[in-house]
């Protein structure tokens, strides 16, 4: 991987990728530091395709605690399909600036930061370097901040597909109060500490039995070992101002006033057994968007994209009906890659 610096101003940090035997870095790629408007650095990459017709560019947008390493696997097998590919670490996650001293909170003061992250990949990668159309495909909490981007006409993708998107958090059982508490802690000045009970472990390398994340044990082994890898890259439990922040950000988004208002064609593929993002609050979204349709995939939890191959196809399939070169399908179509499963 080549290494230079962003528009940043500064010496370029010292990046890198990593690797482990069973999750190699794709092989042709760029590494890059981006520098954002409030002068924090990102560590950003892209790939071509390896196809031999282009189809346009995927943005990857990390869920909460993510880094590039953990999509190696997805990055491959959009180039197989013809894409280009942007990756990049939000700010305070991954090889990307922290603005607390320890590197192993998830923290950000306010969401609206991680817009200025994907302006700022946009101005320096995807728009002057990458072929076009461009897409975005997000995860959790990337999938809140791309809604809300979409929400306010920010978005710069032609469409976007989000997987599991964080619309409501089913892991804390009172969120009406933790959403209270947490705004009550971030006003005393405690935004930056950790949730309570936080602890620096990542939740990737949690045992594999009874986790929340994938059915698929080989991929959760592989993802384990690239968090062990990346250290302190793969963040902790998030701080007190990334909850805060987060409860306002669901709240806006499940606004009934909200979806209707968001033009961009948009694919909503949700997690049937998702134990962390609420997919019932996911699908009374999607059913008010006028350009949007949704795919529930009955038996996955809340990591799609490492989830068994039977799933991931399914996801697949759906895809390729909805990115550019296809006209945009029916709901209809897209529910006959779906089973229709009650949600409590």
């Amino acid at each position: 991987m080549r290494r230079f610096d962003g528009d940043t101003g500064r010496e370029p940090p010292l990046l890198t990728l990593r690797s482990t035997p069973d999750n190699p870095v794709p092989p042709g790629g760029t590494l890059i530091a981006v520098g954002t408007r409030d002068d924090c650095t990102l560590r950003a990459a892209y790939w071509q395709t390896t196809a031999r017709t282009c189809r346009g560019t995927v943005c990857l947008l990390q869920g909460r605690a993510e880094f590039i390493e953990k999509y190696y696997e997805t990055i491959q097998e959009l180039r197989a399909r013809g894409f280009a590919v942007v990756a990049f670490d939000w700010r305070g996650q991954g090889e990307s600036d922290r603005r607390v001293d320890d590197p192993h909170k998830g923290h950000v003061a306010r969401f609206d930061e991680y817009r200025l992250d994907l302006r700022a990949v946009a101005e320096t990668i995807l728009v002057p370097l990458m072929p076009e159309p461009h897409v975005g495909l997000a995860h959790s909490m990337g999938g809140c901040v791309a809604l809300l981007a979409a929400l306010d006409g920010a978005l710069p993708f032609r469409r976007l597909v989000t997987l599991a998107p964080m619309l409501s958090i089913r892991m804390i059982r009172w969120p009406a109060g933790a959403a209270i508490l947490s705004r009550g802690l971030q006003r005393l000045g405690l935004g930056s500490r950790y949730i309570p009970f936080g602890k620096p472990v990542s939740i990737a390398t949690n045992p594999y039995a009874g986790n929340r994340l994938s059915r698929d044990p080989v991929r959760y082994a592989r993802n384990a070992a690239a968090a062990r890898q990346v250290g302190a890259g793969a963040v902790g439990d998030p701080t007190i101002a990334w909850l805060a922040e987060a409860f306002r950000a669901m709240a806006r988004l499940r606004d009934p006033r909200a979806a209707p208002r968001i033009g961009l064609p948009t694919l909503i593929v949700a997690a049937g057994a998702d134990p962390v993002c609420g997919t019932a609050d996911t699908e009374r979204f999607a059913a008010r968007l006028k350009a949007g349709h949704i795919l529930v995939l009955p038996d996955s939890r809340h990591e799609i994209l490492t989830e068994r191959d039977a799933i991931r196809q399914d996801f697949w399939a759906a895809f390729e009906a909805f990115v550019p070169g296809s006209p945009l399908p029916t709901q209809a179509e897209v529910e006959a890659h779906a089973v229709a499963v009650p949600v409590a």
